[in-house]
């Protein structure tokens, strides 16, 4: 278990993270929510030590994170940064070996070739790992990053905003894969996502940020209701319960045709595209 402690932090005179705590289970699918600028990055860049953070403790199975050694804390903790951007001429396959360096130290044995070749069709990046990188689509770049991450072999996987560049299939399945990744090798992955209804079919705990605060924190089922929601997001929301999803509707017209949609017609669909994937 990860355990937040009062963490706070500052971008000059704006608090971006004002007192936070939390806790994240071990073994399940934690989805941070919120607003825009509510701080979910900046949390997860603390807790994953790219961020100083200005105030509060962070403790990973009760020792302190921020006195690990950089070495022993990449073979605990792994994260997949909102951006990333490599201007070096790489393959897919190098790209994804990259995650193994805390063990190889850039000498991979056929232990971590293993490892890739795993991280490699659990992303189903066979017919792309002798490609260049900057050859790929936005969604297969991403799925890249995701192997590279997943390569790591990390207790602890944090993704900041994973479906970026993902369309609704690529997206279903990256959800998919990352539930595997908790019941098979018993991973505990933290996402930072927008989408609400993807943090309501796959996530087992959800935490929701708002103006630098945790707004609330609990499990799913105690998270996706009609007044929480709208609380967080200043909007109304309904919420379908759709081949047993909840499932939230906070637009009227999905396709710009300046007539209101059915919800229940979009909840529907969506969780349609979750059963059929």
């Amino acid at each position: 278990m990860i355990n937040v402690r009062g963490v706070t932090k500052s971008f000059g005179e704006k608090k971006v993270v004002d007192d936070v705590s939390l806790s994240i289970e071990k073994g399940k699918i934690t989805s941070m929510i919120g607003p825009n600028g509510a701080g979910k990055s900046t949390v997860i860049s603390m807790v994953t030590r790219l961020l100083d953070k200005d105030n509060g403790d962070v403790l990973i199975e009760g020792d302190n994170l921020f006195t690990k050694p950089n070495n022993e804390l990449a073979k605990k903790i792994s994260i997949l940064k909102q951006s990333n951007h490599l201007e070096l001429k790489i393959t897919v396959r190098e790209l994804i070996a990259f995650g193994r360096y805390p063990y190889s130290k850039g000498r991979l044995k056929p232990e971590d070739n293993e490892f890739i070749d795993e991280a490699i069709n659990y992303m189903e990046l066979g017919e792309f790992e002798d490609r260049y990188i900057d050859e790929l689509s936005g969604g297969q770049r991403q799925r890249a990053y995701i192997a590279m991450t997943i390569v790591q072999d990390t207790d602890y996987i944090f993704l900041d905003e994973p479906l970026n560049n993902l369309d609704m299939k690529h997206s279903v399945q990256i959800m998919q894969i990352l539930r595997r990744l908790v019941r098979e090798k018993n991973k505990t992955i933290i996402i930072v996502i927008h989408d609400i209804n993807f943090a309501s079919c796959y996530s087992d705990n959800i935490i929701a940020l708002k103006d630098g605060e945790v707004a609330v924190s609990g499990t799913k089922n105690e998270v996706i209701k009609k007044s929480i929601l709208e609380e967080i997001y200043e909007m109304e929301i309904n919420i379908q319960c759709i081949f047993g999803h909840q499932i939230c509707v906070y637009f009227d017209d999905q396709n710009g045709d300046g007539i209101d949609d059915d919800p229940q017609e979009y909840a529907q669909a969506f969780a349609r595209e979750q059963v059929r994937a």
